[in-house]
């Protein structure tokens, strides 16, 4: 198994098990555990040290995981959509690849769709979205 099959596979299981319930429960009761053992070590500069390492470690660990898992999501979800731009046949294809384009490129694309939106409204196609009276 290369090593990027490896990170997907752990990434993955660590992203489910610490969006548990059980997970935050274990947390909670090792700041409580913590919080407990204070007046044990008379609150010391080292146990106030082993919460401030433990949080920041995990942290800086947890940042990495939900990049993975976000980028992950959104790659996928482009996916879907490139699929139902290509499979609608009014669509655009050139639309397909946009997350490639700079900033300038979709910043037109943006203005484009705009445009077509207020014109749209102001042709009174968005009545089918209002809420219907009560």
């Amino acid at each position: 198994m290369s090593m990027q099959a490896g990170f997907t596979r752990l990434a993955k299981a660590a992203a489910r098990f610490t969006g548990r319930p059980l997970c935050f429960a274990i947390a909670s009761g090792l700041v409580l555990v913590w919080l407990i053992s204070g007046p044990l070590f008379g609150f010391s500069d080292t146990w106030q040290l082993v919460i401030n390492t433990g949080t920041t470690i995990i942290t800086f660990l947890m940042v990495f995981l939900i990049q993975n898992t976000q980028n992950r999501d959104t790659e996928a979800m482009q996916i879907k959509l490139d699929e139902l731009i290509r499979a609608t046949r009014e669509a655009h294809n050139a639309l397909l690849d946009l997350e490639e384009l700079d900033e300038a490129a979709l910043d037109k694309y943006r203005g484009r769709y705009q445009a077509l939106a207020k014109s749209a409204r102001d042709r009174g196609e968005s009545e089918d979205l209002e809420p219907p009276d009560r």
